[in-house]
């Protein structure tokens, strides 16, 4: 069994192969469910030129939002940008590439991306400026948009809880992009609470399979798996 345990390691080792110019998927919504260890890490580091596929850029001294203030982004594929000051003000001078995408249109392209669809056809869009450079599909006489699918280098997610093979549980609205990002990047690296012994999540509230994640880290300091 010891051949499946997942590796669990400090924040700085997990991320210590992320080089510059990686696309990079980081879960939550706003300040919920992010990994925050994970992200100060990159900050240390000082990986540079980075893609962030995200909701939304957080605060410019919270989470991902000070890697944006910290110059380590050359651009970024989310749906809003507005708590973010430093965003929004490299977005204007040109010194930061954005790409909105409504948010449930983002969803369901990183989805696509994880289940390796070829697109999304959404409605939502449709005549206005997201309809710009992409191809519109008419089905039953109603137009759609095809909406590529995202991936990413690596994904860093936040769970609760986490088992010794890697199997993920969420708590409350950490269950936003995580569980889509974990199966869209080619590394996964989870943030968690807790390490528990193998059994401790029931199989029914499993909410990412193990398989699909490759290193652990405890950000609460909690192990009590053995």
């Amino acid at each position: 069994m010891g051949s499946y345990f997942k590796p669990i390691m400090s924040p700085d080792e997990a991320v210590r192969d992320i080089p510059d110019g990686a696309t990079i998927m980081i879960g939550g919504f706003n300040v919920g469910g992010v990994p925050y260890s994970l992200i100060e890490a990159l900050i240390r580091k000082g990986v540079k030129d980075l893609t962030l596929i995200c909701n939304d850029t957080a605060y410019e001294d919270v989470g991902h939002g000070k890697l944006i203030a910290n110059g380590q982004v050359r651009k970024v594929i989310a749906s809003h940008i507005g708590l973010n000051r430093i965003t929004q003000k490299l977005y204007n001078e040109g010194k930061l590439e954005v790409e909105f995408v409504p948010q449930g249109t983002l969803a369901e392209r990183i989805r696509a991306g994880g289940f390796g669809l070829g697109g999304i056809l959404t409605p939502t869009g449709v005549g206005t400026l997201a309809e710009e450079g992409k191809q519109v599909i008419e089905i039953n006489g109603r137009k759609y948009l095809l909406e590529l699918p995202l991936r990413a280098d690596f994904a860093l997610i936040r769970a609760r809880k986490a088992d010794r093979v890697g199997n993920l549980w969420y708590w409350g609205n950490a269950r936003n992009f995580n569980p889509l990002m974990a199966a869209a990047a080619d590394i996964v690296i989870a943030e968690v609470d807790v390490v528990v012994g193998i059994g401790e999540i029931n199989p029914n509230d499993v909410h990412t399979p193990g398989i699909l994640v490759d290193r652990i880290v405890v950000a609460g300091g909690e192990y009590y798996a053995t």
